[in-house]
């Protein structure tokens, strides 16, 4: 009875510290898990999964980094999804900036509609371009540029060595910059 009474009292401190330490970082999760899956129900898919394998293992969370660790989970989540699913994976929806907190830059209140219309265009492009990059660069730009993680943090998650995530940050840079530039028939 007393191992009974220990192993509960050590769930319940397991949730607690999950509670506090990982449920916060939810968000970040789901923005992740949106960019990787490209769709809106497969995210909340992958990043219900991932809690729950998160909560089943969360005395392996060393630390007090929850962030980095719900993402690397939320990642092996989505190449285990995405290896099950590749088949019949859904159709890409349209990516709602402000419904999933990606806007970056926020309109000014005294924005007239044509600045509001320039800013959602823009927005547009660049979601679509990351959509074109291959997943290895597209993961890198939207944990650093978007979910603003350190470069420790991102090799931790993806488990790579940091001078593969600068180099991939740069190509990824790279190919983004030349999938946005103008083309000769635009002016």
């Amino acid at each position: 009875m007393a191992h009974r009474a220990g192993v509960a009292s050590t769930d319940a401190a397991n949730a607690q510290r999950f509670e506090r330490l990982v449920l916060p970082h939810i968000d970040s999760a789901y923005n992740v898990a949106r960019w990787l899956t490209r769709n809106d129900q497969d995210a909340q898919d992958v990043v219900q999964e991932a809690c729950l394998r998160a909560l089943r293992f969360s005395g392996g969370l060393r630390g007090d980094d929850g962030r980095a660790w719900l993402l690397s989970i939320v990642r092996n989540t989505f190449h285990t999804w995405y290896a099950e699913n590749r088949k019949q994976a859904r159709e890409t929806t349209e990516f709602e900036d402000e419904e999933h907190g990606v806007a970056a830059d926020q309109a000014a209140e005294d924005d007239g509609p044509e600045a509001m219309y320039i800013r959602a265009q823009n927005q547009r492009r660049v979601h679509q371009a990351l959509g074109l990059l291959r997943l290895e660069f597209r993961e890198v730009l939207v944990l650093r540029e978007l979910e603003e993680l350190s470069y420790k943090e991102i090799a931790m998650i993806l488990d790579i060595p940091m001078g593969t995530v600068m180099s991939r940050l740069g190509r990824g840079r790279q190919q983004l910059a030349a999938l946005l530039a103008p083309t000769g028939g635009e002016a």
